[in-house]
Formats: C-alpha cells, sequence, structure tokens
C-alpha cells in the first residue's frame, strides 16, 4: 500500500513539473504581433482617426456615399439611411445612427427634421425611426462628383463605395473630429466657415494666415497657445457670463465641450464644498442659453464671476492633437499645413473637374462638327445602295473624308457608328445656322475652360469666394476671442470655514469652536502667524495646527501684498538694545520658521501691528526710572521709517529697558497711491503696467464707468471687477467735474441735453430714461465740452453744442433741456473749451522698498544718561550749550554731558 501511495505521489509531482514547464513554455509574442498590432491598425484606419483627403471618418464616408444613393431631393427616414449604409459598413445600426447625429449637429452637410437632440443642452436625438435628413446643397455642391471618385469594393465585395470623397473645402477643420484609438487619439477642434475659406484664399495668393478655432457653442476663448492645434497646445474656453443685477448672474453662451446640464452640474458641486456661494440657479435654456445664478445679500457678482471660472466647468483647458490618416498612416500635422493640404487637393480636384469638363466639350465639338458635315454635305445618301454593315461604315468614312481636315483628332468607327444612329426627322429638320450657333457656343466654352486651365490658382480662388459667398452668411464667428487674465484660487474662493486660535496652547485651526474666532476662511488659504519671540510661519488651513506658544496676530496671508505693512518693536536678546523695524511679507516657503529679530537669544516683541493700508500710527515709549537716565518717556512716529524687508534688522530705539510702549494716535497711509492701468485685451484692472493707465488711487479715490445703455456708476477699483461689453467711459472718478450727455427720450420721441453729477457713489443708476426706444448719443467727461450735431435731413444745417451754456447742472434723473425733435444721423465731440483745474493739495507718502537692507539710523534722536556718576567740566558745559542750540533749531531732546544719544 505504501509503494503504491510512493507511485502516486512520483506520478503527481511529474505532472506538477510537466505544468509548470508548459506554463513557461508558453510565449504571448506571436499574438501580439500578428493579432494584436492588426487590431491597432484596423482601429485606427478604420474607425477613430479621419483622412486628410476628404475629412472622414470611414463611417462618415459611408453614411454620406449611402445619403448620395438615396438623394432624390426628399427627407428620408434616418433609418432607412441607416440601414442603406450597413450595406457599406460592417457595424451595428446604432453606432450609424450616433455616427449620424454628430454630423447633423455640426449643421453643415446634413439637413435636419425632427428631433436631433440639442448641443447645448446635452438632450439626446429621437429615435431614428423618428427623425429624417437629406444632404444639403452644400454637401452636394462641394462633397460629390461621381467623375472625379476613385473607388473600391465593399466589404462583402456586393459594391463599390468610395476611397476617398472629392471634397473641395477644408471640411476636416470645418466639422472637427475626436477619436481615441489603439495607442493614439486626435482631437482636432472645428474652426469657422468664412475663416477658412479666407485663408484658403490667403494661402493660394501666397499670403500668410493664421487660424483659431470657433466653437457652435459660443463662449469665449484664449488661444495664446493654441500651437496651430499640434501637440502640446492649449485653448481655455470660458462661459459668457454678466451680471443682470446686483444679485443675479446670467449664463448666455457655454464652453466647448460642456452642456447646460453638465455646467450647471459642476455650480452645483462647488456650491457644496463652498467653493461659491449662491442661492438658487434657474435653467431657462431654449433655443438659446439663458442660466440664471441668484446670489445671496453681501456676495460680490465680480468675485462670484471669478469663483465660476476657478472652481466650475464655465472655464475648461481642451488640448488639441491634429492626428489624420495620410497614405494608410497616422500622420500630425497642424491645422495650418492641414489647410494647405486641403486647398491643395481642391485645385487639384478643380484642375481635375476642368479637364473632364474641357473633353466632353471638345468630345461634343467633334461630334457636332461631324454631325454637321454628314447633313450638311447629305454623306447619309451613300449608304442608300450598300448591303453589308461594313461597307455602310466605309461608305460614310469615305464621305467625310474631304471634309474632316479642322477636326482636332482623326474619326473613329465609334464616331461614325452614332452618326448612322441620327433619326431622319433630325436630318429633315436640320438647321445649319442652329448648328453653327452650337458650334460656336461649344467653342466658346472650351476657350473658357482652356483659360481656368491657365489660370488655374485665380480660378481656384473665384470658386472659394463663390463658396463664401453662397453659403457664408449665418456662418460668422461665434466665439469671442480673447486673452485671459489668471485668476487666483484664494482670492476668489468663498469664506466658508471660520478660523479659530488658542493661544494659550499654541494651536490654530478650524476645529476648534470652542476657542478664538479669528476670521472666516477658506480650505485652500494660507495663515500667516506672528510669535512674541519674533518668529513669524505660514502654513495651510487645517483643522488643527500647531504653531507655537506666544501668537501676537493671525490673519489669511495673501501672497505678494505690498499694501500690508507690519509695524514691530523689539528687545534684542536678554541685554541687547531696543530696535524698531516697518516691513511686508509678499512671499515665503511654507511652514519654514522666520526669525524676524536679530536672531539672539531671548528675544521679545515689545510691539506689534498689522495695517492693511500701509498706516503708520504713533506711540509712546516708556523707560524704566533706571540710573540717572533723565528722559523716560518720548512719542514715535512710525511715518518717520521707511518701509524695508522682513529681514531687515531695525533701527535702534534705546538701548536702556523699556517700560512699556503705549498706543498714541493713528495715522494714514505713508505709501504712495497705487497706480490703475486697464488691459483692454482681457478687459480687467491691473497693478503691472499693462494697458492703460487710469491714474493714482488713494483708498477714497473711485473709478467712473458708464455705458452706452445709459447706466453709470462710480465705484471703488477692485483688480476683481468685471466690465460690460458696452463700455464707453472708463477714467478716474472727479467729483466736483459734472458729466454732459445728448440722448433720445424714446417716449417723448426727442433729443435732450442735461448735466449732472453722481451724488451717490458707489450705486449704479441710469441717467436716461428708462424708455424702451431710448439711446444715448454721446457723452462727455470734460469741464468744458462741446459737440457738433448732424442732422440726418441734408438741408438741415449742422449746430455746435455748448454744454455748458446750453444748461447748468442738474440731478441725474433730470430729464434735460430739450435739443431738437429732428432725426440726428450722428454727433461727434469737438475739442473742449479751456479750464484749468485747481490743483490737489499734495501729501507726502513714503514708497515701499522690497530691498532688505539694514537701516541703522533715524532722523530723531533720544538722550540718555549713563548710570555711573561723574563731574562737570568745561568741557561738558560748552557741550551742554551746544545740545541745547540743537534743540532749539530741531526741537528735538536736548543732549546731557556724558549720556549715549540713540537713533531711531
Amino acid at each position: 500500500m505504501s509503494e503504491e501511495n510512493n507511485n502516486y505521489e512520483h506520478d503527481e509531482e511529474l505532472a506538477n513539473q510537466n505544468h509548470e514547464q508548459t506554463e513557461t513554455i508558453t510565449k504571448v509574442t506571436g499574438m501580439y504581433k500578428e493579432w494584436f498590432l492588426d487590431y491597432a491598425s484596423y482601429v485606427i484606419l478604420e474607425r477613430a482617426v479621419p483622412s486628410i483627403e476628404d475629412g472622414f471618418k470611414p463611417v462618415q464616408r459611408r453614411i454620406m456615399h449611402s445619403m448620395k444613393d438615396l438623394d432624390d431631393g426628399r427627407y428620408n427616414k434616418v433609418a432607412n439611411i441607416v440601414g442603406h449604409t450597413m450595406q457599406y459598413h460592417p457595424h451595428g445600426d446604432a453606432s450609424i445612427a450616433d455616427a449620424m447625429v454628430q454630423m447633423g449637429q455640426k449643421e453643415l452637410l446634413i439637413d435636419m427634421q425632427g428631433n436631433w437632440g440639442n448641443i447645448l443642452t446635452g438632450d439626446r436625438a429621437a429615435a431614428s425611426r423618428y427623425i429624417e435628413a437629406r444632404l444639403s446643397k452644400f454637401a452636394l455642391e462641394v462633397v460629390f462628383n461621381p467623375k472625379t471618385t476613385e473607388w473600391k469594393m465593399s466589404y462583402d465585395g456586393r459594391r463599390k463605395e468610395p476611397i476617398d470623397l472629392p471634397v473641395k473645402f477644408p471640411l476636416l477643420l470645418a466639422q472637427g473630429a475626436e477619436g481615441i484609438a489603439v495607442g493614439l487619439s486626435t482631437k482636432i477642434l472645428p474652426h469657422n466657415f468664412n475663416e477658412l475659406i479666407d485663408a484658403s484664399v490667403k494661402y493660394l495668393k501666397g499670403r500668410s494666415f493664421t487660424l483659431v478655432p470657433d466653437f457652435l457653442t459660443g463662449g469665449i476663448a484664449d488661444f495664446t497657445n493654441y500651437n496651430d492645434g499640434k501637440r502640446g497646445g492649449k485653448v481655455r474656453v470660458r462661459a459668457k457670463i454678466s451680471q443682470l443685477d446686483k444679485k443675479t448672474l446670467v449664463i448666455t453662451e457655454i464652453p466647448f465641450a460642456t452642456t447646460t446640464t453638465s455646467l450647471i452640474d459642476s455650480i452645483l458641486k462647488a456650491n457644496d464644498k463652498g467653493k461659491i456661494k449662491i442661492k438658487k440657479i434657474e435653467d431657462n435654456t431654449a433655443a438659446n442659453v439663458e442660466i440664471l445664478v441668484h446670489l445671496p445679500p453681501n456676495v460680490s457678482p465680480d468675485k462670484t464671476i471669478d469663483a465660476l471660472y476657478a472652481f466650475t466647468n464655465c472655464e475648461n483647458s481642451i488640448s488639441p492633437l491634429a492626428c489624420t490618416i495620410e497614405n494608410n498612416k497616422p500622420v500630425f500635422a497642424g491645422v495650418s499645413e492641414i489647410l494647405k493640404h486641403s486647398t491643395d487637393l481642391t485645385v487639384r480636384l478643380l484642375k481635375l473637374e476642368l479637364e473632364i469638363q474641357l473633353h466632353e466639350l471638345e468630345e461634343q465639338w467633334h461630334f457636332a462638327s461631324l454631325e454637321r458635315i454628314f447633313i450638311e454635305n447629305r454623306i447619309y445618301r451613300d449608304i442608300e445602295e450598300v448591303e453589308t454593315w461594313e461597307g455602310v461604315i466605309e461608305a460614310i468614312d469615305k464621305g467625310l473624308q474631304p471634309h474632316i481636315k479642322h477636326l482636332k483628332r482623326p474619326v473613329t468607327e465609334e464616331d461614325i457608328v452614332r452618326l448612322t444612329e441620327i433619326r431622319i426627322k433630325k436630318i429633315s429638320k436640320f438647321d445649319i445656322d442652329k448648328a453653327k450657333q452650337h458650334i460656336e457656343a461649344l467653342e466658346e466654352k472650351i476657350a473658357e475652360v482652356k483659360h481656368h486651365l491657365d489660370n488655374l490658382i485665380d480660378f481656384a480662388i473665384d470658386y472659394f469666394k463663390a463658396l463664401k459667398a453662397k453659403f457664408g452668411k449665418g456662418r460668422e464667428r461665434r466665439t469671442e476671442i480673447r486673452i485671459f487674465d489668471d485668476i487666483v484660487a484664494t482670492k476668489v474662493v468663498m469664506r466658508n470655514t471660520k478660523l479659530y486660535v488658542n493661544k494659550e496652547e499654541g494651536f490654530i485651526g478650524t476645529s476648534l469652536r470652542k476657542d478664538e474666532y479669528v476670521t472666516d476662511c477658506a480650505d485652500i488659504d494660507d495663515i500667516i502667524v506672528f510669535r512674541d519671540n519674533g518668529t513669524m510661519i505660514v502654513t495651510k488651513v487645517a483643522s488643527k495646527t500647531f504653531v507655537g506658544k506666544g501668537i501676537l496676530h493671525i490673519a489669511v496671508f495673501k501672497k505678494k501684498d505690498k499694501r500690508t505693512v507690519y509695524n514691530m518693536m523689539y528687545k534684542d536678546g536678554t541685554k541687547g538694545p531696543s530696535y524698531m523695524k516697518r516691513f511686508n511679507v509678499t512671499s515665503v516657503t511654507r511652514d519654514k520658521e522666520y526669525d524676524l529679530t536679530n536672531g539672539n537669544k531671548g528675544s521679545k516683541v515689545l510691539y506689534f501691528s498689522a495695517n492693511p493700508n500701509g498706516e503708520a500710527e504713533v506711540v509712546t515709549i516708556n523707560l524704566r526710572a533706571v540710573g540717572s537716565i533723565k528722559k523716560l518717556k518720548w512719542d514715535i512716529d512710525f511715518a518717520d521709517l521707511a518701509i524695508k524687508g522682513r529681514g531687515v534688522r531695525g533701527n535702534q530705539i534705546t538701548k536702556f529697558a523699556i517700560k512699556k510702549i503705549e498706543f498714541k494716535s493713528a495715522g494714514v497711509s505713508t505709501l504712495k497711491p497705487r497706480k490703475i492701468w486697464f488691459d483692454d485685451a482681457v478687459q480687467r484692472l491691473n497693478v503691472d503696467g499693462r494697458g492703460d493707465l487710469l491714474g493714482e488711487f488713494r483708498a477714497e479715490d473711485k473709478i467712473l464707468i458708464a455705458t452706452q445703455s445709459g447706466k453709470i456708476k462710480a465705484v471703488s477699483p477692485d483688480l476683481a471687477m468685471h466690465f460690460e461689453n458696452d463700455m464707453i467711459v472708463l477714467e478716474k472718478w472727479n467729483p466736483k467735474k459734472p458729466i454732459s450727455a445728448i440722448y433720445f427720450e424714446g417716449a417723448k420721441e426727442r433729443y435732450y441735453v442735461k448735466r449732472f453729477l453722481i451724488e451717490t457713489p458707489d450705486k449704479e443708476e441710469v441717467f436716461i430714461s428708462e424708455s424702451e426706444k431710448s439711446k444715448l448719443e454721446i457723452i462727455a467727461t470734460d469741464y468744458r465740452p462741446m459737440a457738433e450735431v448732424v442732422f440726418s435731413k441734408r438741408s438741415l444745417e449742422r449746430i455746435q453744442v455748448n454744454f455748458e451754456e446750453f444748461i447748468s447742472i442738474k440731478g441725474i434723473k433730470a430729464l434735460g433741456n430739450q435739443l431738437t425733435t429732428d432725426k440726428i444721423r450722428t454727433v461727434n465731440l469737438l475739442e473742449s473749451l479751456p479750464y484749468e483745474e485747481p490743483e490737489e493739495e499734495k501729501v507726502e507718502e513714503i514708497e515701499v522698498n522690497e530691498e532688505e537692507t539694514i537701516e541703522e539710523t533715524l532722523p530723531l534722536e533720544v538722550e540718555e544718561a549713563p548710570q555711573k556718576e561723574f563731574v562737570e567740566t568745561k568741557e561738558d558745559k560748552a557741550k551742554k550749550a551746544l545740545a541745547r542750540a540743537l534743540q532749539k533749531k530741531k526741537k528735538n531732546a536736548e543732549e546731557d554731558d556724558d549720556s549715549q544719544t540713540a537713533l531711531f
């Protein structure tokens, strides 16, 4: 029994060894090479990537060919077209129907009837049995020509299908294409119909051109990094958002590759995460997009617009990748190269069509000439007595010979056979004059075709221009081209979280609800912390973070903030002197501890304040009464100290011990007024010197904004502001400068002149009447403007309007003085009358200096006396007298004999 068990175990071991050897020997390399690469090649060439020749994927080409087969001018059921396409396409009906719907939604090749879905809302098309289609007039003219088409057998060998359709237009760039194959993908963005034709014309003329995409969904796009559609490029697309009123935003156009449904979902998701704050959202989209975003009270519409771009699908990035099939191989090319290839192909096809047309015309001329010779010379009588067919052919050939010297090719037997097929009726009614006219008309056409062939480029240019004139109407650019400003997420995120601090234990965080509340913050914010030992740290917002004990100040950190200035006094070490400094913090390394003192052990902050607009307060220094120090108390104004970097040691206050520092009085900002520019390219304000300078702004200054629709407001400049498309005035507001306007009052149907001042800043008001027909003609912001009025009637002379004399300054709601009831063509501003603006009082300011240099002295002096006793000498008395003289001149503290002066 044991022997049988041993044999069994031995056989099992051999079987396992054989099994292991079999698994080790098995290879998949052959299958990978033969099967996988074949499959990858099939997917690339036959399914996912379009041809550069006609711009179609195989399924699209077969759909177009099937629609041409069925075309009789009437609509066909899509289900019928899909079934017919299955004769050429070896796949299911669902994939064909989906491809056809996508082609139809591009509104170029297919004339649709029924519910074909909605690219705006994402609604699907109705079932193929309920919708109908036929080829568009554009497709019939541009896509098909059996005479220039190369054919191949269909997959089952029963029918012929085109290898490529003879498309005479850059169709691939007009429709765009997207597909994922095995090992590669393609994403060609759609371009504008008219711009493609213009680019083709420029190319044919030898001029340079630039192409950027255009989307049916409209929106705004930044094509700065488009890179000609090649790999590595990037397109930023945004929804078009405007402010309906103070509590409502309206989205009227959406980005490419999004729908109103996906857009609303992303907005609701961002609201749930606390990135933005909205009250409710309404989707009123029908033929056009209209999404209303209602805002809660006290929420900035401008910042909400930026937040929508930063945290929702209102802004997307698209990475184009132009991959096409050329000579049965995938090729990566830019859109400019694709357009050139398509234009060259169009020229070749036009040439081929002209050559075919020329050949057909010459054949018509040849036979018409033979027919005329045959009938006019009555050669048909020569065959009356001939009995055989060969004899008939020979007789006709012999009869033609004396008359065919002017023909352009020899007469063939086929020509003679055609002559024998002429009916007796035609011979009996033959009109020589008409025959001559027909031949002459053919000769004119032949000459015209030859002229086109000799001037092929001009003919191609005229062809493209004719296409634009015939089909370009209504295909204007929908996507607005603009350069985008980069939105900093931390500046627009909603502060939906509360920050707390436990100063005793040194913890900060959003979960410390039982401790001291600091400020509202967002989960992407950084927090800056200053401690009483003179150290500083910046850390990310978290539920609970240890930052160290002795917290003096905590706030949300603003990167590159040059306006916030920190005023600080500290004692250097345990026995060192005391220093003061003013600095700002523009950039730091997160979670790195910075020492703001001189770095000696035992340093301690004596006074600290954070000033969001560079304010400089006055403080009182109190020294300890030690030894013979005579002056124990004096005031220091931080305005006397320049603003430096955080690494500055500061300026010495005193070498003696400070008892306490008291706040005496608040100061004003010592920063220079901030220069603000308006960059028209991105339609935003900036402080970086881009665009037109609006002026220098203090905290109380405002900008004046007026629109063509008659709205005006004076508001504090905010870099996050958005501006209406019809803005016509943007300048620094002078409250004393009147605003002049001429407008048409719709209800009374007459023109008025008015002058007014803005009495309620920060409030948008309408300064023309609210009638729908009311229209602003002109607005002027000079002190004494002049205008010229040109009437529509030529019989009326032009008049000049002196606004100052015409009307006095009245309220913004006043109707104004009537100007005329006659229709005005234009109003032109003339040179304003001279006016000297009163000079404003200049305020001395301190410019922020970011250089981290160490300043050792201050322009003020403070007396300090040594602690040892001394005997006064004559020399000491002289020094005292000199000190008193300096005190009188500089109005500073008097100087004692052996005291050491500390400058601050």
